[in-house]
């Protein structure tokens, strides 16, 4: 079978109104992708970075995936938390970025979003705090009802990826 090496990092995050955050994160992959080694999903440790300074998880990816086509190409997804002074999460960000189809070295800005939510919601927000949440969170990285989402810019995380394919010519899988 085709296999994919995906090393790297979440090397941390930028743009966002806290600077006390961690990243929930995870990979999903199609039907024709089997994960032989690694782990598809985790969270990373919470950090304070000075103002202005961008927060840092120096979070380790190693993922080891055997193919049998390219249908369902595996995608990070994120989701961004913020703690305040109380020690009250908050979710800061959703979003997700398709790991590289060629074999490389890729430094990803990948951008997120917060869902905008009702009047009364953002009111709600103001005064006691708690961002509108997704009630399906598979929504992030699925194509279908995305579209349908109003939502306002959050931050962004930044992944550091090393991309290595093995015998997909040798196994007829096909980039195009």
């Amino acid at each position: 079978m085709a296999e994919l090496h995906v090393i790297g990092q979440i090397q941390g995050a930028i743009g966002f109104p806290s600077q006390n955050l961690f990243c929930k994160w995870g990979v999903v992959a199609g039907r024709s992708w089997e994960l032989l080694e690694g782990l598809d999903s985790g969270q990373t440790q919470l950090d304070l970075a000075p103002e202005g300074e961008p927060v840092v998880w120096a979070h380790p990816l190693d993922l080891h995936y055997a193919c049998r086509g390219l249908a369902g190409w595996p995608k990070l997804y994120f989701q961004v938390w913020g703690q305040d002074i109380h020690g009250r999460n908050d979710i800061c960000g959703y979003g997700f970025c398709h790991v590289p189809t060629a074999p490389g070295q890729y430094e990803i800005e990948c951008p997120t979003w917060i869902p905008e939510g009702t009047a009364g919601e953002r009111m709600a927000a103001f005064f006691l705090g708690g961002n509108p949440r997704l009630k399906y969170e598979e929504v992030v990285y699925t194509p279908g009802d995305r579209f349908r989402l109003n939502t306002v810019s959050a931050g962004l995380v930044q992944v550091q990826l090393g991309v290595i394919v093995k015998d997909f010519e040798r196994n007829h899988v096909h980039f195009g």
